[in-house]
């Protein structure tokens, strides 16, 4: 299973403005028929993670998802979602694994589209200034539009793949009408010139 990144600590005091301690990654992944694709984060105790994610193409997009502590209990599992969130609090140290299942699909592959982001814990957080508390709302509200838009992108890039499909298919059903009654009509305008030919017999 790949790590996607390590989290790095902020010192908020080594700055005049007051930085959140956060990981953010964006991933777009491929998940074959009849696999899964496994990612894993090392969190502490406290420590907050978000997952988000969006299946772009193939099949019915739908994919399964599911996210498990260091001891394998299942924190979250979603079955058959075009798209989906799981937030946790991690409650033990250790490594926490979330995968993208595509097992139920024989032959569709699947494109996921998948943010994670968190915050990392830091003693001492349950006393802070108002000024960063307004901060980290800030900040988790940038997230949240932030995700809005990757979602809105992926959805646009999904219609506009299915429209030009279908108008594919119809310039080609189009073309085929043509052909068909170009055929038709030559073999209706050679049926007659034959039936009114005079046949003479010497």
């Amino acid at each position: 299973m790949p790590r996607l990144y390590a989290p790095s600590f902020i010192v908020p005091w080594l700055s005049l403005l007051i930085l959140i301690p956060t990981f953010v990654s964006a991933h777009l992944i491929e998940v074959a028929a009849g696999k899964k694709e496994c990612f894993f984060e090392d969190l502490h105790v406290h420590d907050k993670m978000t997952v988000s994610y969006q299946v772009g193409e193939g099949g019915h997009l739908d994919i399964d998802f599911w996210l498990t502590d260091p001891t394998d209990r299942v924190l979250g599992k979603q079955i058959k979602q075009t798209t989906g969130q799981l937030s946790i609090t991690a409650e033990k140290d250790g490594r926490h694994t979330y995968c993208f299942s595509n097992q139920m699909s024989a032959i569709a592959d699947k494109m996921v589209s998948f943010n994670v982001h968190g915050v990392i814990y830091i003693a001492g957080d349950d006393v802070v200034a108002p000024i960063e508390r307004e901060i980290r709302t800030l900040a988790a509200g940038l997230t949240a539009v932030k995700d809005e838009q990757e979602y809105i992108v992926v959805r646009e890039r999904t219609h506009r793949n299915t429209a030009e499909s279908t108008n594919s298919r119809v310039k080609w059903w189009s073309i085929v009408q043509a052909i068909v009654l170009f055929s038709v009509v030559a073999w209706q305008v050679y049926y007659l010139k034959s039936f009114f030919e005079v046949k003479r017999v010497i």
